[in-house]
């Protein structure tokens, strides 16, 4: 068994009301899907968001796939996505039949690049990708733009971004549909979980048939019809409501959370700016008139190597602290649809120095002044940066 680390990657952090709210489910007596939690917690994200509806799901990968049901992507569709991101966004569309298209990323946010896209677009492509690296937005007015000329619409993939803004926007709320995640992983929580953010009206009906297994039970429910039955595609989308009353009490508190969370992303960024220069490292970028989302706090190495020796340092330390993804058109599913390596050079570059830092809610300033200490403790030969040799810095 691996020794914990004093000072984990992640750690579980509760509201408050969560135990509270899971006992009042268990009294209705309803916890199966679409219970009184799971309206509560869907009212409360299209008030908070501005979403046109929203629908929870046990995943954010489950939220993709009614992505790709509603587009009817099929075989012979090609879908763009961006390289750099976990394989869920790429795999809810190839169970479709579709094919992925791996798009490059920028060097500065590590978000898809928007002056590489409309190359990548043919008369197969039937939707784009987009992916919020580390909560930090995407540029979304260049890609819509892009799309719009296409007629292609764009999905957010917003696992990490739930309450990040591009220019005063929720992200997941600007393309067609946006995908969220409430995995134990992320800011706010329900051990797995996810939801679809519907921002086209014409989305809702067909999507809460897609969740209910294909059957009009929703409008039986709200007594729109005297019986359900099953009308159209679907699948089992629905989490239980346990796990929406635990979400629950995690969401009324965004403000707080999203409070404490900027608190912990600021102190790293003010704290290790200095040492970043002096060894050649990139702290993340937000572009102006963006806000992040306050998800995770990631830095750039010179090198692979020096990845590498700083990560040893902080396990050492009892740190916890990783790498991310690695580009999935350098993975043995992607050869088979014909990816290659050198498709996507800055993926490349940037998954091979890129460190996650501890991150969570309640990570005190003690801890952080910890991990900080243990960083500044490091100082590799100051090395040209890949950013610096694939481009924009």
């Amino acid at each position: 068994m691996s020794q914990l680390k004093a000072i984990p990657l992640y750690r579980l952090d509760l509201a408050g009301n969560e135990i509270r709210y899971m006992e009042q489910a268990l009294e209705c007596g309803k916890i199966s899907g679409d219970g009184p939690f799971t309206r509560r917690c869907e009212a409360l994200l299209e008030r908070q968001l501005g979403a046109s509806k929203v629908l929870l799901a046990t995943s954010c990968t489950q939220a993709l796939e009614m992505a790709a049901f509603l587009l009817n992507i099929r075989s012979g569709d090609e879908v763009i996505v961006p390289s750099f991101t976990f394989p869920s966004t790429a795999n809810a569309f190839v169970v479709r039949g579709a094919t992925p298209v791996f798009a490059d990323v920028r060097p500065d946010t590590l978000n898809l690049d928007e002056t590489r896209l409309e190359p990548l677009i043919t008369p197969a492509t039937k939707a784009i990708v987009v992916v919020h690296y580390a909560g930090i937005p995407c540029e979304m007015e260049a890609i819509l733009k892009i799309a719009a000329r296409y007629n292609i619409p764009v999905i957010e993939d917003n696992a990490l971004g739930l309450y990040g803004k591009y220019r005063g926007r929720f992200l997941g709320t600007i393309g067609s549909i946006g995908c969220l995640s409430f995995h134990q992983t992320k800011s706010f929580v329900c051990g797995e979980g996810g939801a679809v953010c519907l921002n086209d009206p014409l989305f809702n009906n067909r999507a809460e048939i897609l969740r209910e297994k294909g059957t009009n039970r929703r409008k039986f429910a709200r007594g729109e019809v005297d019986k359900y039955t099953w009308v159209d595609v679907g699948s089992s989308y629905v989490p239980s409501d346990l796990l929406a009353a635990f979400l629950y009490a995690q969401l009324e508190s965004c403000s707080d959370t999203l409070s404490r969370r900027r608190r912990v992303w600021d102190y790293y960024n003010h704290e290790l700016s200095a040492w970043a220069v002096e060894s050649g490292a990139k702290l993340p970028y937000v572009p102006p008139g963006c806000e992040p989302a306050y998800s995770m706090f990631h830095m750039l190495l010179p090198s692979a190597k020096v990845l590498e020796g700083l990560l040893q340092r902080l396990n050492r330390n009892n740190i916890a602290a990783t790498f991310h993804y690695q580009p999935l058109h350098l993975s043995p599913m992607a050869r088979s649809f014909g990816a290659r390596p050198g498709d996507c050079p800055v993926a490349e570059d940037i998954s091979g120095r890129l460190l996650r830092l501890p991150f969570f809610t309640s990570l005190s300033e003690g801890e952080q002044a910890e991990v900080v200490r243990v960083v500044e403790a490091f100082r590799p030969a100051r090395a040209v940066s890949g950013m610096a040799r694939v481009g924009r810095a």
